[in-house]
Parts: C-alpha cells; structure tokens; sequence
C-alpha cells in the first residue's frame, strides 16, 4: 500500500514493484537493500530473495517483483490530492522490469491526474527511451492503451506523454554520473525535470555537463537549458529542481560543505530550486585549533578518519578557528545549509 514518507520532499511513497541492483557508488549503503532484508526477516513474501548477506550487510540480488495488484491500484482509490514517491524499493526503469509493468504503472498514474507522482531512476538512457516511444501513440504501444482501458480509462481520455503529474528525475552522486544521466533526463518528454544529488559524493557543476558525442564531448549548461552542438548551440529543456543529500548510517560518508554550497550557488544564480535534505551522518561544526590540536580532550573521539586516512577538516575561518566535520545522528546534524532550511519546490525558488 501507499504509505506516509519520512522522505523530507514528498508526502507519500508508492511501490508497486521491489528489487534493484548495485550500478554506481551511490548504491552501496542504499537503505532500501537494509529494509527489503529486514521485510523478509519479517515474512513479507513480496521481498523474499531480493537481497543476499555479505560482508557489508544485505546485498540487492537483481531480482524484481511486482507488488499485488490492490497495492498497484492504491492511487486511484485515494481522492485527496497527494504526492507520491515512486518505487523508493525499486527502479522503474531497471533492466529487468519488464515495459508492460511500466505500462500499468503510467496507466494509474494518468488515470489519477489529482495526483503528483515523483519517479527516480538511475537508468537514466532506458527512462529517456521507454518516455520517447510513448508520448508517440502508435499500434507499438497497444499495452499502454490496454493497461489504461483495464483500469478504467476511456480511451478518448488518455493522454499522450509526458502526463503533466509526473515529474520525472535521475540520481546524480557525482560529477561522472551527472555528466551521463543528466543528457538522458533532458532529452526525455518530461513535465518537471529534477536530480536528487544523494548521497552526495563529490562536486558537481551543472553548468557544465559534459554530454560526449560521435567524435567530440560538449559542455552543456543544465540550469538554463544551453545546448551546445559543434556549430554554436541552442537553448532547450532544464533542470526545475535539484535536492541535494549528505549519507546517513553507519558507514556514511562525508559530504564536504563546500559541495551542497556550490550547487545552491549555482541553483540561485540560475532561478531553480534548490532543496537541501540533510547533512546526514556529518555536521560542520567550528572549533579553535587550540581545542583541535589538544591530544587528550573530548574532540579527540570526533575527529573523522575517512577511507584514505585524511581527517575531516577544513581550512581555517580565522587564525584561530576550524571547522571539523562532526559524526552525529542525522536528527542532530539537521538540514540547516549556513544556518538556512533550503526546500524550494519547482515553480517557487524564492
């Protein structure tokens, strides 16, 4: 069933299917393998066998289910006007979903246009490509027309893609990933175009995409549209939204402020909203070098040791001050960039 979201950017979730893989480094402490291996403890069928035990915990096995027809048709019996998170257990457009349940997804979206569906993939070129082939309508597409008629649709009533409640977006975790989903969402039919950049694991520039072509790469500006072609360029889609993260949990790693600052940066400059979710399992937080320095205090223990051994410090605000990425609970660490809650939505970036 729909359920009520913890998810700081939506109302509810919606997961008509379950199941992933492991594709980029974003994935690997996805939350979503915890909680399906936790389910199956639990005997929920529906994610039994989805994921498997290894040394850094549960592991998504590749394998994909559909949920019960009553949870696929929650939406329509929900006439109050709410906005749904798509799949937060799945990816839509993972390789082995296959079109037709895609097809019943859309077809209960489109039949419930009082809602606003928000759908995240990280298989941005299979979006771009399912989302071109049906706003064509054609006898190539009969099992949209059909699911839509199944659940009730007129087919005078059906409207071609994109379906104006659906906002349509890619994760974006780093710069090498930006740079290959972003050109994807871009060239999709797509109502509201949005990144999530969660959790964030390095810079990004999204003024600077870099889309390669035949022989050559262009640098395309997604924040104002820009298109370069070899011959000058030209204006097209963009980015309305862009929600940027830190990690959380155990393990997380640490997200440097001056990441989420320049994208917020960027987002003003370019009038779109920006969205900042959380710092998650790190906080900046100032001390005197003196207190840093000191080898047997209390901030000894909150010094952060990452992967390569380096410490999560940054360079001095003053002469005396530094600012020291903190470990804390994602409760503590809050959502407050510069002592600012940032949580534009499209279409309100003031």
């Amino acid at each position: 069933m729909a359920t009520a979201s913890k998810i700081e950017w939506t109302g509810h979730t919606w997961n008509p299917l379950a199941g992933c893989s492991v594709l980029t480094p974003g994935c690997k402490r996805c939350y979503a393998m915890k909680m399906a291996a936790r389910l199956a403890a639990m005997g929920k069928s529906l994610y039994a066998g989805l994921t498997e035990p290894s040394k850094a915990g549960p592991v998504w096995t590749g394998v994909l289910r559909q949920a019960s027809q009553e949870v696929l048709l929650a939406p329509m019996r929900r006439k109050k006007p709410t906005t749904y998170f798509v799949n937060s257990m799945s990816d839509l457009f993972h390789e082995n979903v296959p079109d037709e349940w895609i097809d019943q997804i859309f077809a209960v979206m489109a039949l419930t246009p009082q809602h606003t569906y928000q759908v995240l993939t990280k298989r941005s070129a299979r979006m771009r490509d399912y989302c071109e082939q049906r706003s064509r309508m054609s006898e190539r597409h009969a099992g949209f027309w059909h699911a839509f008629q199944a659940f009730g649709g007129l087919y005078e009533n059906l409207r071609l893609l994109p379906l104006p409640n659906v906002w349509l977006g890619v994760s974006t975790e780093r710069q090498p990933e930006a740079d290959e989903r972003i050109p994807d969402l871009l060239q999709t039919p797509a109502a509201i175009r949005f990144i999530s950049a969660e959790p964030l694991l390095g810079p990004i520039n999204l003024r600077q995409i870099v889309r390669e072509g035949i022989r050559q790469a262009f640098i395309d500006d997604a924040l104002d549209g820009f298109v370069s072609n070899g011959h000058g360029g030209c204006y097209g889609p963009k980015l309305d939204w862009v929600i940027v993260g830190g990690e959380s949990g155990t393990g997380a790693r640490l997200m440097h402020p001056a990441w989420p600052r320049a994208l917020r940066d960027q987002c003003r400059a370019a009038g779109v909203a920006y969205f900042f979710k959380q710092w998650g399992a790190f906080a900046p937080t100032e001390i005197s070098i003196d207190e840093f320095c000191r080898p047997a205090d209390a901030h000894v223990g909150e010094k952060v040791i990452q992967d390569d051994g380096s410490l999560g410090v940054l360079p001095p605000f003053g002469r005396d001050r530094l600012q020291v990425m903190r470990r804390m609970s994602k409760t503590a660490a809050g959502r407050l960039l510069d002592e600012v809650e940032h949580h534009q939505m499209p279409g309100a970036t003031a």
